[in-house]
């Protein structure tokens, strides 16, 4: 089984050496990482369109490049790597990637950018930052490879799961629970800061506190000291008002042939 491991955090990241770690002594298995040369958290599926990419390899044999972490997995599956691999596992990530963080996530945009190629897809975050706990993180997102494979769930049929892993010791980990999103409040207020120029910085406010983190979503899960799996869609399409706006479109169209010409 061969994995592309990319990430978020860049290719020095704790996070990402410790994935490597642990998947690489998989029997059979081969791993590889195209990950980003800087930090990119909240990137999302950004894709970089007119700036060239440039690929180097680090001394461990990671390879980096110069934009997100979806450019990374994009490139390396368009031809960088001369192979289809069978899982892409990012990660892991410097703190959660849990409700709303979803949306913005460079980790979870990572997976996605795999399984929008067909591959089934893997996005493990920390739920603390700090890197406190990494190995015993580490090792079980191993475990969950492992266990994926052991199932015969690493097939040409894709799926995208986003896991959240406690900072704690592997032996204290509460079993896996499967959960659906939590939510989070709206973002806090903007920073404004005076730059030495005099002119106004603005810095993103940190995410909201849990807004929805009732029992079965992933903030519940992971608050109890259990590792958190969501299965994660691309369908953004809001299937459940698609007659309600329909409806719509129909008097809209309507309106609009009634409307006298300019």
């Amino acid at each position: 089984m061969k994995i592309l491991i990319s990430n978020d955090d860049g290719y020095q990241a704790p996070g990402i050496v410790a994935l490597h770690d642990a998947l690489k002594t998989l029997d059979g298995v081969e791993v590889e990482v195209v990950a980003p040369e800087h930090n990119n958290s909240a990137k999302s599926n950004a894709l970089t369109l007119h700036s060239p990419l440039y690929v180097h390899k680090a001394h461990n044999g990671f390879r980096y490049v110069n934009g997100t972490p979806a450019d990374c997995v994009h490139i390396a599956l368009t031809g960088l790597l001369g192979y289809r691999p069978d899982l892409v596992v990012s990660g892991i990530n410097n703190g959660a990637n849990m409700g709303d963080d979803t949306i913005y996530s460079g980790t979870v945009g990572a997976a996605m950018e795999g399984y929008l190629f067909g591959i089934p897809a893997i996005a493990f975050s920390q739920v603390d930052k700090g890197w406190g706990e990494i190995e015993a993180a580490a090792a079980k997102a191993r475990e969950i490879v492992e266990q994926m494979r052991a199932q015969t769930l690493v097939t040409d049929t894709p799926w995208l799961l986003n896991v959240n892993i406690p900072n704690m010791p592997l032996a204290a980990l509460q079993p896996i629970k499967l959960c659906r999103l939590g939510r989070r409040h709206a973002a806090e207020r903007v920073i404004v800061q005076e730059s030495p120029r005099g002119e106004a910085m603005y810095w993103i406010g940190g995410a909201g506190a849990a807004k929805d983190d009732a029992e079965g979503t992933d903030f519940h899960a992971t608050a109890q000291g259990h590792v958190s799996i969501t299965p994660l869609k691309v369908d953004l399409t809001d299937h459940d008002n698609l007659g309600y706006w329909a409806q719509t479109a129909s008097r809209l169209a309507a309106g609009a042939a009634g409307a006298p010409e300019l």
